[in-house]
């Protein structure tokens, strides 16, 4: 499997904790678009490079396993993979660290599609300039 990866860091904020301090399920959601927003920065693919080349790439499947919990005012790493695919979609993986106990705290899985950003048409096939990068990015083996 080719892959790239990228971890980012986030301290768990009040608003994101529910009434026993523990990080409320939804907003891991926001921590797996940290972690794409940090990748897209390394490798030089952020949502704004795509909508600039005309598309929008919502997700439309999402899988969330649940591991041990994350408390308010602790520190995670989130770990996030692109997957290298054929397919016209992105594909994200998720490892989320709770870095105060070392305990992995949730696992998960992402996939986008590309949509044209006027017609919100499905494009079937791999954009040309996101095929253009997967050709310049340096791939991971696994």
């Amino acid at each position: 499997m080719k892959f790239i990866e990228e971890s980012t860091l986030v301290r768990v904020r009040f608003s994101e904790s529910d009434a026993m301090g523990v990080v409320w399920h939804g907003n891991y959601l926001k921590y797996f678009e940290d972690g794409r927003e940090s990748l897209g920065k390394k490798f030089s693919m952020t949502y704004q490079d795509m909508y600039g080349h005309g598309f929008v790439v919502p997700i439309v499947n999402v899988n969330v396993s649940y591991k041990a919990p994350i408390h308010f005012g602790e520190e995670m790493e989130v770990s996030t993979r692109l997957i290298f695919t054929k397919a016209a979609k992105l594909i994200h993986e998720y490892k989320v660290w709770n870095l105060s106990s070392n305990k992995l705290s949730c696992v998960g899985h992402t996939e986008q599609v590309f949509l044209n950003e006027k017609t919100r048409s499905l494009e079937l096939f791999i954009p040309s300039f996101y095929k253009d990068w997967l050709n310049r990015i340096s791939w991971q083996e696994k």
